[in-house]
């Protein structure tokens, strides 16, 4: 049934708001004002946050800057290093101590007594270390030796002893002697001399630089020479 209110509009009853209507809209208010103050917050408190530790980053930075450019300078001054090292080793590695080899060899000769075992003494010496990879050499060690003795097993005795010392533990075993004997006379001390070649070949320098056992010393470490009897078997 419809009804209609015919009084005026003054006496007319004015209508409210519904009360769940005016709670829904509040609501509704407060939820997007919240939201509101929620994207504000971010929009400008964590920018203003990230910039605060953006510049902290950067002082941090600033201050490590010297440091990384003096570890780069250490790297650079170590890799130069490491190559003077490599550049020392490979010169040790191809170096001969020749004045110990020569003294080594001094102590051979004399160790021949007066020539109970021995008498030998060389005329001149020749070393030439130029190394040739065709033909596998590396340098040889020449001299003209002499022995004061017709028996040919004093020369036996003498390249013995030297494949035995540590004068040839750089150096290939001697090669076989050849030379010849000098006539008799007998107004000569000693009254027979035999003429003989001291042949050596050098050793690569990766051989040089392994002991008895066979191994790989370090650059810093020689080989020891084996000791053994002085008495020919």
């Amino acid at each position: 049934m419809i009804l209609i209110n015919l009084l005026p509009d003054e006496y007319r009853q004015k209508r409210r708001t519904p009360v769940k209507l005016m709670l829904a809209v509040a609501g509704a208010v407060a939820v997007n004002g919240s939201l509101a103050a929620y994207l504000a917050w971010t929009a400008f408190g964590v920018a203003a946050e990230v910039k605060s530790e953006h510049t902290v980053l950067q002082d941090q930075r600033a201050s490590l800057d010297p440091q990384v450019a003096y570890h780069k300078d250490l790297e650079k001054e170590s890799a130069s290093f490491e190559q003077r090292e490599e550049m020392l080793k490979a010169i040790t590695v191809k170096r001969v101590p020749w004045t110990k080899k020569l003294d080594e060899l001094i102590d051979v000769i004399n160790a021949g007594g007066d020539g109970e075992k021995y008498l030998v003494w060389l005329d001149d010496l020749t070393i030439d270390q130029k190394e040739n990879t065709r033909a596998k050499t590396f340098g040889t060690f020449k001299s003209t030796a002499h022995s004061g003795s017709s028996t040919f097993g004093h020369i036996a005795n003498f390249l013995d002893d030297i494949e035995r010392s540590s004068f040839c533990e750089d150096f290939q075993k001697p090669a076989p002697p050849e030379g010849t004997q000098t006539s008799k006379d007998e107004g000569l001390v000693p009254t027979e001399v035999f003429n003989f070649e001291l042949q050596l070949g050098l050793k690569a320098p990766e051989e040089r630089l392994r002991g008895p056992d066979g191994k790989l010393l370090p650059v810093t470490e020689k080989p020891k020479a084996e000791k053994k009897g002085g008495k020919k078997k």
